[in-house]
């Protein structure tokens, strides 16, 4: 791949999470944006559009984005929208 076209993916995928989180959990502190812009693992990023989606509260995509590459499985009633989190 070309590295522009990587860039396009780092960029697009991170649009993409913030899209989810602001539709989910209205706005979003500057500091979250920012972490988010730190992220330079498309599989990291691709991993947090899931949890953006699933998590029931903005707290535990936060304790998902802190995880880092540390957490690999969405599993359980943590994950569960419907359900309101813990």
């Amino acid at each position: 791949m070309f590295l522009f076209e990587n860039e396009a993916d780092f960029v697009q995928d991170r649009e993409d999470l913030l899209h989810v989180l602001r539709m989910r959990f209205g706005d979003i502190a500057p500091g979250i944006v920012e972490k988010i812009y730190e992220i330079d693992d498309l599989e990291a990023l691709e991993r947090l559009i899931l949890v953006a989606a699933n998590a029931p509260t903005l707290r535990i995509f936060l304790e998902e984005l802190e995880a880092g590459n540390n957490s690999f499985k969405l599993v359980g009633e943590r994950f569960n929208p419907i359900e309101g989190g813990q």
